[in-house]
């Protein structure tokens, strides 16, 4: 490890960790959730209020901001933390997410991925090479490898081609990043872990990551459809298979109750788009479980979302006024939803963090799940 990025686990308890990812741009509270800002923000989100949500690291797309408004055009402009005025810390996936969502408009082979543009049917070849071009041009501080991130359902065979596939790019992609000298020396490289719900196979994986070698190691393939006690099952068995000094990722999770089992099994950074879409389109994430606030039993409710929130929504407005913004479509309410999510999720990795530190975890995690599940119970 050198200055531009270091990991120091500061407590432990059971199989969770909390600690702080130190990098030149900030450092980063562990365990982390990262706010999506697919094309260069978060949306409906200034990147202020993001900060002030909690939040000290937030992810980007590679596909989506190679298409529009192209990295080449990001890097001329300064680089995507100037671009979008985030100084903190991005992480880039790498776009192979796509090349699982996008089954229909692409074509892989063993160089890479062609993808016709959903946005003017270009065809355009992403390769481990070029994945990592296109993290360098934006600036990226935690860099992707390239994968294929596997579907589910697979069989082993299926699951044994797509992750050996992986672990190749894996290569070219540490190959590639290395090339950018400059870039390298400010910036990290993880891996990903693939497999999908196979043992042997995520093991492999883990094993031939490791020969390689990267700054931190993602779980991918998790949180496609094979539900909660699959992915738990799964990370029971991968995550004691882990380095143990670096930092561990779980990819697209999740639901806040996801966040919590996946803490307690060892993982330090989550994304999800979920409460930023979700705030747009009505749900309200609180401690009493989701609430729709679409629903009419909000509509002369003048208790706040969450009275243990401090976000703008929530000490600033009522059920009923955000369940009026929401039916009546405006803009406002998706805004203060989205806020509100991502303080809430913002707050529970804090107080994750603070269960780890003071050796309550079991504690803290049990009242959550009762809490949550009791949903919002409570009589006007």
């Amino acid at each position: 490890m050198t200055e531009r990025f270091a990991f120091d686990i500061h407590a432990t308890d059971g199989m969770a960790r909390t600690g702080t990812i130190r990098m030149l741009r900030g450092d980063i509270r562990t365990p982390a959730f990262m706010p999506v800002g697919t094309a260069g923000t978060v949306k409906a989100m200034m990147p202020e209020s993001v900060r002030s949500t909690g939040a000290d690291i937030l992810l980007g797309n590679t596909y989506h901001l190679m298409l529009r408004p192209t990295a080449e055009r990001v890097h001329r402009l300064g680089g995507l933390h100037k671009f979008m005025n985030w100084p903190r810390p991005i992480l880039t996936d790498s776009g192979g997410f796509q090349v699982m969502s996008l089954t229909e408009l692409r074509k892989m082979t063993e160089e890479g991925v062609t993808f016709q543009s959903h946005l003017d049917g270009q065809r355009i070849l992403l390769t481990p090479e070029r994945s990592m071009e296109i993290q360098r041009l934006l600036g990226s501080d935690i860099v992707m490898a390239f994968d294929e991130c596997t579907p589910f359902p697979a069989t082993h065979d299926q699951a044994k081609e797509s992750m050996e596939l992986s672990m190749r790019w894996a290569k070219r992609s540490r190959e590639g990043f290395n090339s950018g000298a400059d870039h390298a020396a400010r910036s990290a490289l993880f891996g990903i872990v693939q497999g999908s719900v196979y043992d042997d196979l995520r093991f492999r994986s883990i094993d031939a990551l490791q020969e390689i070698g990267f700054d931190g190691y993602a779980v991918g393939g998790l949180a496609v459809g094979e539900g909660q006690e699959m992915m738990f099952n799964v990370l029971d068995f991968t995550m004691p298979r882990m380095p143990k000094e670096t930092p561990r990722y779980l990819m697209g999770v999740g639901k806040p109750d996801d966040i919590v089992g996946a803490v307690e099994r060892g993982i330090d950074m989550f994304d999800c788009v979920m409460p930023s879409r979700s705030g747009r389109t009505g749900q309200a994430f609180t401690w009493r479980g989701a609430l729709n606030m679409k629903n009419a039993r909000h509509k002369d409710d003048d208790r706040p979302i969450d009275a243990a929130c401090h976000c703008p929504a929530c000490t600033q407005y009522s059920r009923a006024y955000v369940h009026h913004l929401i039916r009546s479509g405006e803009i406002l309410g998706a805004m203060l939803l989205t806020w509100h999510n991502l303080q809430f999720y913002q707050d529970l990795m804090a107080g994750l963090r603070g269960a780890i530190s003071e050796g309550r975890l079991t504690t803290y995690a049990r009242t959550f799940r009762e809490t949550y599940a009791m949903g919002d119970i409570d009589p006007l």
